[in-house]
């Protein structure tokens, strides 16, 4: 089944709060080899003005996962996960994450390209803080091949 065009437009229900936790941040910032301080010490991330820990930016992937997990799992969309290509990704920040951030993410699909037999789709990843103030949305584009 080709991917479904009616799910352009689509949101999904807001995850459930994720909270980000210092050693994660840690973990994340050497696994992506961000040796700045402010990701690694508390002390220096308070320097900076922070309360806590900076997560690297592309650590917004972990809790938008959380998102594209209801996408892939949608039985009309026509994504199949062994057919996808993750083919762009793109952050717009408010702000940094910072460990301690309880965060709440909402996927919406905004686009669909075909491309041939295959289909670029396009989502992005609202995410906001305890406060429902904004802190990042992440754009992500999958690309989905022909599952014949």
């Amino acid at each position: 089944m080709p991917v479904n065009p009616e799910i352009v437009g689509r949101s999904f229900p807001p995850t459930v709060p994720y909270l980000v936790g210092r050693e994660k941040v840690r973990e994340f910032a050497r696994a992506v080899f961000a040796d700045d301080p402010q990701h690694l010490d508390p002390a220096a991330a308070q320097a900076l003005g922070y309360r806590d820990v900076v997560a690297p930016p592309t650590f917004a992937t972990v809790i938008q996962d959380l998102t594209l997990q209801q996408l892939l799992a949608e039985p009309d969309s026509g994504i199949v996960l062994s057919n996808v290509l993750h083919a762009e990704q793109r952050f717009s920040f408010t702000r940094p994450i910072v460990a301690g951030d309880e965060l709440t993410a909402q996927l919406s699909v905004t686009g669909i390209r075909t491309l041939g037999a295959n289909a670029m789709v396009t989502s992005e990843s609202v995410m906001t803080d305890a406060d429902g103030v904004h802190v990042v949305t992440a754009t992500s584009v999958l690309l989905v091949g022909d599952p014949s």
